[in-house]
């Protein structure tokens, strides 16, 4: 059985929540802090708690998930259910069986005129190393944008 392990990432931003936030989830931003996974990566989703989103590369390939909770400002969690292959959800198989239902959620807390983001990622171990590298890149740039 392939463990699966909740990293954690902060950052602190000289910004609003509300700034931070759309830095977060607007499309034009998303797309450019998300490029520290996958250049060219975005999201196809209306953004609206219960709903599903596909977190997409430009080859076709990525996540079907589902946004779990969404609180404006605050909080946003996803839950990632399988694959996606040339852009079709992927029936779930064993080796998606591993990490289906695997959580990534964002928190913003307000202190003063920073705002602390904790983004909370389950990653399968053959992950790790690339997560704890391009995680802190993605935020610095939400970091950077939000505070333009």
């Amino acid at each position: 059985m392939e463990t699966i392990e909740t990293l954690e990432f902060k950052i602190r931003i000289k910004a609003s929540a509300e700034k931070v936030w759309s830095v977060l989830w607007n499309d034009e931003t998303y797309k450019k802090w998300t490029g520290a996974f996958c250049e060219g990566s975005y999201a196809v989703s209306d953004w609206n708690e219960g709903d599903k989103i596909h977190f997409m590369s430009p080859n076709g390939e990525g996540m079907n998930s589902i946004i779990e909770k969404k609180t404006p400002n605050e909080y946003m969690a996803f839950k990632h259910l399988g694959e996606i292959k040339d852009f079709k959800e992927l029936p779930i198989d064993d080796e998606t069986k591993k990490w289906s239902g695997a959580m990534e959620t964002y928190r913003l807390t307000v202190d003063d005129e920073f705002t602390d983001l904790v983004a909370q990622v389950d990653v399968v171990e053959k992950y790790i190393d690339y997560f704890k590298e391009a995680f802190p890149k993605g935020l610095e740039t939400v970091k950077e944008l939000s505070e333009k």
